[in-house]
């Protein structure tokens, strides 16, 4: 899941801002922690609940795609989350991981994409110590080097150097 669904996010909403997804990991792993020292929210393993964060983020970026589960039902991505949590029931696993995970998901979507879009500030920006890792270890798509540290969205949206020597163009995407 983390794969499929991991790559998806990467390869889609989070292209060239490994840093943004990065600290989508960072926030979610400390958000379960956090979570998880409240005693009656107390579980042994937070992996499944980070998956289930990645799920739900990836369910809220994708809400139309189809999903097809187990090839028995075909739903809707928005739902996914959901019915992987009712199969956990079903089957007899623990249902509180699966609640943190949703809990810190909807947490870190919230804060980064619904409250901005009401009208709020985006409280949850990647800070610049998450960009400079991702530089400093060449982490994703390098930047420019004269490229200051662009937020999400603000339409600095230029392609990485090429690797080819067919074509030493350079290209810019034409923005809204």
């Amino acid at each position: 899941m983390i794969l499929r669904y991991g790559v998806q996010l990467e390869k889609g909403p989070f292209e060239r801002r490994t840093a943004d997804f990065l600290w989508m990991m960072i926030f979610g792993a400390l958000t379960l922690l956090v979570l998880s020292a409240i005693p009656f929210l107390r579980t042994p393993f937070l992996g499944i609940s980070l998956v289930f964060m990645l799920l739900y983020v990836w369910s809220r970026e994708f809400p139309n795609a189809q999903i097809n589960l187990y090839g028995l039902v075909a739903l809707k991505a928005f739902y996914f989350p959901w019915a992987m949590l009712a199969l956990d029931v079903i089957f007899g696993s623990p249902i509180l991981p699966d609640l943190l995970g949703i809990v810190a998901g909807h947490l870190y979507y919230f804060l980064t994409v619904l409250y901005p879009l009401s009208g709020g500030k985006n409280i949850l920006k990647t800070p610049s110590w998450v960009h400079r890792i991702v530089q400093r270890y060449r982490i994703g798509y390098p930047r420019p080097s004269n490229a200051p540290f662009a937020p999400p969205g603000s339409g600095d949206s230029r392609a990485p150097p090429s690797t080819s020597t067919a074509f030493r163009g350079r290209s810019y995407r034409l923005t809204d």
